[in-house]
């Protein structure tokens, strides 16, 4: 099987994780029980993703010139990402502010620093995006890149993978060069704006889409006619911060290693379960034996 080369435009921020028995309503302190800081950002963690999913893969996202910046580099290249192409910027790191309850029901506040200043593509960066199988990309970078990169990747015969998280609305010229969508029910009703009862309501903006639900697993949908739901792996929850990236990650690999989209889809569940049953984001990102384990077991 040949290895599946994947471009994966978006952010990277370094996560402060704090754990605690309930996450604090407004105005609340709760005494948490651990904090971690890890290397994160969709973009980075996605990339990180599908290096242990099989691929080989190049990250185009921007750093600071911080100390973190530093450090996400130094972590990114160390988990076997082509970084040769990840631009740094003078100021500050995007940073994650990442609180986990007991159940592993989590609330994020991101401030993106270098990642919004992540415009305006170079030669060599367009030229890895052309150069690869499947281009994965989210929405934590500014649109007008993710568009770009898109546009470029869908003239290249490049399949175009959009992660269109977090929830905000997408321009038509990004649409248009999207392959396959993939959204959580949220994301879903803001593309749409309508309920999870249809999620065949993707297919008026893109020709296939996933919709992630979580625990209750997922749905694909495409403009030929399926609509199926794929149950999710049963696994004991810890941490749900960074399943949807191993999910998205997964998806894109097994899609350019040649699977039906439909078997891709329960790979990639696999993938997500493998991935809620550690603390953190890029450090809970699974390997693939962990991800053919699960995807293994019975249903």
């Amino acid at each position: 099987m040949r290895q599946t080369r994947v471009a994966v435009v978006g952010s990277a921020n370094m996560d402060l994780v704090g754990t605690a028995p309930a996450l604090p309503r407004p105005g609340e302190a709760v005494l948490g029980s651990e904090f971690v800081m890890l290397p994160g950002g969709k973009g980075a963690n996605q990339a990180v993703a599908a290096v242990r999913a099989g691929a080989s893969c190049v990250f185009l996202g921007a750093i600071g010139s911080d100390a973190f910046g530093v450090t996400l580099k130094a972590r990114i290249t160390a988990a076997g990402v082509d970084t040769s192409q990840l631009r740094v910027v003078y100021g500050a790191s995007g940073v994650a502010l990442v609180l986990v309850g007991a159940a592993g029901e989590n609330a994020i506040l991101v401030t993106p620093g270098a990642n919004g200043a992540f415009t305006g593509l170079t030669a060599a960066e367009l030229a890895a995006v052309r150069e690869a199988d499947v281009l994965v990309a989210q929405l934590e970078v500014p649109v007008e890149t993710v568009t770009e990169a898109a546009v470029a990747a869908r003239a290249a015969g490049t399949r175009v993978v959009l992660n269109a998280a977090p929830a905000r609305p997408v321009p038509a010229e990004l649409l248009a060069a999207v392959d396959l969508l993939v959204v959580n029910e949220s994301e879903a009703h803001t593309l749409t704006g309508r309920g999870l009862d249809e999620p065949t309501a993707l297919l008026e903006l893109v020709p296939r889409a996933v919709v992630t639900l979580g625990g209750n697993g997922a749905w694909y949908v495409d403009r030929a006619g399926h609509a199926t739901h794929v149950p999710a792996v049963r696994v004991d929850v810890v941490d749900s911060t960074a399943a949807g990236d191993a999910f998205t990650a997964a998806l894109a690999v097994a899609w350019g290693e040649g699977r039906e989209l439909l078997d891709a889809v329960r790979w990639a569940a696999a993938a997500g379960a493998a991935c809620v049953r550690r603390l953190g984001a890029s450090v809970a990102l699974p390997y693939r034996a962990e991800i053919d384990e699960l995807y293994a077991r019975p249903a």
